[in-house]
């Protein structure tokens, strides 16, 4: 077998043993310590049920938000040009560097009771904090950069020539948009969407601070295995598994694709 020019040398190998066994064996760890046969019933229980429901609606309600807000946020800062880029474009993607238990507290001065526009909601019947809408402004908080950085290294990758023949041909921007950019973009977009939704499911400083920890109405799985851990061990690793399986699937739906193009 031909071996690429661009392959890296042979010494790499060892470090890079290392840092998978250092992701690898913690995992593997916790795969030593649950009682398998009681694994199903501890995954079926009340709070793990309500954990679970919870934390896969407000997430796919974040993801949606994400879409709806992070798609068109992504193709500005992909096409805009102008003094101070840069900086908008380090307060769009702060969340990634950011602790989340930050974020919740922004997010807390924001729409709390208290906070700055916390006052306008209570005087439309509106209770942001400690809700469930709370918790999905916390996941879109956390988890929209995931998805603005993706859409936009796929908007950057585009080829300007096809859209700008597209303009001279007549094609309005929305035309453009819709018919050439977004079906070019579309694994990017998948991509950052999925990636989107796994951030979501597992936020969980940034839901403390913010949503609280109330059973059925903010506890998602994350806030769960944390108040289990002390008092069931058992049932916080089983949903701590469920949520690595879920990891799982989703890194392989997000990456697989761009995996299988690139051998071709």
């Amino acid at each position: 077998m031909a071996i690429s020019a661009a392959a890296p040398p042979r010494w790499v190998l060892l470090p890079a043993l290392l840092g998978t066994l250092l992701i690898l064996l913690p995992v593997a760890a916790m795969l030593t310590r649950p009682n398998w046969a009681e694994l199903p019933s501890l995954l079926t229980s009340e709070a793990a049920l309500a954990a679970l429901g919870l934390s896969v609606w407000t997430a796919l309600a974040a993801t949606l938000l994400c879409l709806l807000l992070g798609v068109p946020l992504a193709l500005l800062l992909a096409n805009a040009r102008f003094r101070g880029l840069t900086v908008v474009r380090s307060v769009v993607l702060l969340p990634l560097v950011l602790p989340p238990v930050v974020g919740g507290l922004a997010l807390l001065y924001t729409f709390g009771r208290q906070g700055l526009l916390g006052g306008t909601f209570e005087l439309l019947g509106v209770q942001v904090a400690y809700s469930s809408l709370a918790v999905v402004l916390a996941q879109t908080f956390v988890a929209m950069p995931f998805l603005v950085v993706s859409v936009e290294t796929a908007v950057r990758g585009l080829d300007r020539d096809v859209l700008d023949a597209a303009a001279v041909d007549g094609a309005g921007r929305t035309g453009i948009l819709r018919h050439i950019t977004m079906p070019l973009i579309l694994p990017g977009l998948i991509s950052g969407a999925v990636l989107a939704f796994a951030r979501s499911l597992g936020e969980f400083g940034a839901t403390l601070a913010f949503a609280g920890s109330v059973q059925g109405v903010t506890r998602t799985v994350p806030l769960e295995i944390y108040l289990q851990r002390e008092t069931d061990p058992d049932a916080a690793i089983a949903l701590s598994l469920l949520l690595i399986v879920v990891a799982v699937v989703v890194i392989s739906l997000a990456y697989g694709r761009g995996a299988r193009v690139a051998e071709r």
